[in-house]
């Protein structure tokens, strides 16, 4: 079973760095993503009742988890167990090739870097406010270039470490019911009225399925940045070991000050969510001051971190298959 995992993870992060998610495909059918989605906005509806007590909505949520959960991974291991040979493992990669998402995380945050070059403040305005839920309208072109930066840190975590991560451990039941926790995350996982208590089970879950992700994170951009001239492993290393745990994230500290020790920065910090300004620890001890030119040496640390994820995984693929 982990020799099967550890292969369709690897032929999955190849298919996807070669193709991506072809855009022929998401308008025909979609994506994965939006199907949980679906599912979510329909358990929400039916179950999030806005006159129930505040613990009625905490156990609803916990319930609206648990059927999430289920359905998705009861789908994903009916097709793992329905899809065999090689014809049934060629349609396989392609399903779990669509969990991570490294080719538009760098594209989305390389936009960014082109818009702020091109266009400027308004430009990398926009084109962050595709990546982040910030409130854009108070960032000045640092903040801007901060913001981006965070979000391809925190994002290489769960949105191509992690799936990666529950791929290799548990096959395409593992990594599906990773993003169907993590897109219920993003979608209910808010402290808002509605939401702060339905969404309780699914921020606290997605916590503990991302805390290994985010630890192999700040672990690959550390070999990552020892391999990149101008970059300091070593003040990442500080930086994680200093910041990391003062992130009001369990996880996103870990990978955001691994990034911000090895490019000279400071990430994090106090930032303004609507009308709402969220107090958080700054990770690094760098300086604030950040640009386009920061964004493309935090993209290039991003490439190489990548490169160190696929020789791990190949590597203890090629060892387990070894020992048989």
């Amino acid at each position: 079973m982990l020799t099967a995992s550890l292969i369709l993870a690897a032929a999955a992060l190849i298919c996807e760095a070669l193709f991506g998610y072809p855009q022929a495909v998401y308008r025909a059918i979609g994506h994965p993503v939006t199907w949980i989605g679906a599912l979510i906005r329909m358990l929400d509806r039916a179950l999030n009742r806005d006159g129930a007590s505040f613990i009625a909505r905490k156990l609803a949520g916990c319930g609206a988890l648990a059927i999430l959960l289920t359905l998705t991974g009861g789908v994903a291991l009916g097709l793992q167990w329905a899809l065999t040979g090689y014809a049934g493992y060629a349609m396989l990669v392609p399903l779990a090739a669509s969990l991570p998402a490294q080719r538009s995380l760098y594209e989305h945050v390389a936009a960014v870097a082109e818009a702020l070059e091109g266009e400027g403040l308004e430009g990398g305005r926009r084109a962050v406010s595709m990546i982040v839920g910030r409130n854009v309208s108070v960032l000045d072109e640092a903040g801007v270039a901060r913001a981006a930066i965070e979000s391809l840190a925190e994002n290489f975590s769960d949105g191509v470490v992690a799936p990666l991560f529950w791929t290799a451990a548990l096959g395409l039941p593992g990594g599906v019911v990773y993003k169907a926790a993590n897109t219920a995350d993003s979608m209910i996982g808010h402290r808002t009225k509605r939401h702060e208590a339905f969404g309780w089970a699914a921020a606290r879950f997605d916590d503990l399925i991302n805390l290994p992700a985010s630890r192999l994170t700040a672990l690959f951009l550390l070999i990552a940045a020892a391999a990149t001239p101008r970059l300091s492993a070593p003040e990442a290393a500080r930086a994680v070991w200093r910041d990391a745990g003062r992130h009001r994230s369990p996880n996103a500290g870990w990978p955001e000050a691994a990034m911000a020790g090895a490019l000279g920065l400071k990430l994090a910090g106090p930032r303004v969510y609507g009308s709402e300004l969220t107090q958080d620890a700054f990770m690094g001890a760098g300086r604030a001051e950040a640009g386009a030119a920061d964004i493309r040496n935090a993209l290039g640390l991003y490439r190489r971190a990548l490169v160190v994820q696929a020789v791990i995984l190949f590597s203890v693929a090629a060892l387990v298959i070894a020992r048989g």
